[in-house]
């Protein structure tokens, strides 16, 4: 799927690189392993040399990301309303550290400088919806708002009397 972008580019230009993983990313919304190879080969680079670039900008990502992804303000507002804790819990109650995705891909935890929203601190961006003034008691209501239940949980059928 991703060789149709190399003949956007010329073989051996190691000036593609960058252009290269941006593009790569864009169709799958990470950097899998073996584009990270295809692109070694045909940029003329040691696949070290690749993954150290990818992992040097924080634009680029090695996983993929869940279906939600949760921003963590720790913005100047945001650390002196215990946003630290708003971080923790969400990492406590999805049992993944900042940067990670939750083993069913639901979610993935990011912590960002600032939102923007510093009037509502302490405050967590969930794919486009912001929450703010949060406490560590809105967490699960919150992510129960964002789960889908798997499709082999269907609810059981009410035996009818007759």
């Amino acid at each position: 799927m991703h060789k149709q972008i190399f003949e956007s580019y010329q073989p051996l230009d190691r000036s593609s690189l960058i252009p290269l993983l941006q593009d790569i990313q864009n169709i799958y919304g990470y950097l899998p392993e073996n584009a990270l190879r295809d692109i070694s080969d045909f940029v003329g680079v040691p696949l070290s040399r690749v993954y150290g670039v990818a992992t040097f900008y924080n634009q680029f990502r090695l996983t993929p990301l869940g279906k939600n992804i949760i921003r963590v303000c720790r913005g100047t507002a945001c650390h002196v309303k215990n946003s630290a804790n708003i971080l923790y819990a969400l990492e406590s109650e999805l049992g993944i550290k900042a940067g990670e995705t939750t083993r069913d891909k639901q979610f993935t935890i990011e912590v960002v400088n600032c939102i923007g929203a510093c009037s509502i601190a302490p405050v967590i961006l969930v794919n486009d919806d912001y929450h703010g003034r949060i406490t560590v008691k809105d967490i699960p209501k919150i992510l129960k708002k964002y789960q889908t239940t798997p499709a082999s949980k269907k609810p059981e059928k009410a035996e009818v009397e007759g």
